[in-house]
């Protein structure tokens, strides 16, 4: 895929993002696509389900519903950070075979095991930094559970 495409997904991770923001919410979103189409939308909602487990992803790959095996064979799936170590599992169990991440500076998730089974693509957007710096620097507390600190 090129960058023009990968960005026009990670637009509307974005809207997740702002979304779960909008919502209370840690400003994390994730679209999974198969074959240049939006199957599933999620953002983070840890907060507002009071959920151990709603990360991005995992909202995103709930919203999807039930797929075969070969429909996550043919996916991407783009978080506006870099999954985490429960987000990664699923990626993998599910064998989605490209991740698209917005930034990885603020949370790197465990990439250098990821890499073995899955192409990894940073775009290191501005946006996606200055929207989780902005959070945390509201919300040190909320962020800081999140991530298990």
């Amino acid at each position: 895929m090129k960058k023009a495409e990968h960005l026009r997904f990670m637009k509307e991770a974005v809207r997740e993002a702002r979304k779960g923001l909008r919502e209370g919410g840690i400003p994390i979103g994730s679209v999974l696509v198969k074959d240049g189409r939006i199957i599933g939308r999620g953002h983070n909602r840890r907060v507002q389900k009071r959920s151990a487990i709603l990360h991005a992803e995992m909202d995103c790959l709930e919203n999807a519903g039930r797929l075969k095996a070969r429909d996550y064979e043919r996916c991407a799936i783009y978080s506006t950070l870099s999954p985490c170590e429960m987000c990664t599992g699923a990626i993998l169990l599910y064998k989605i075979p490209v991740v698209v991440m917005g930034e990885n500076r603020t949370f790197k998730g465990p990439e250098a095991y990821s890499r073995r089974k899955v192409k990894l693509v940073n775009l290191d957007l501005k946006e996606c930094k200055d929207l989780m710096a902005e959070f945390i620097r509201r919300r040190p507390e909320l962020w800081n559970e999140d991530i298990g600190v």
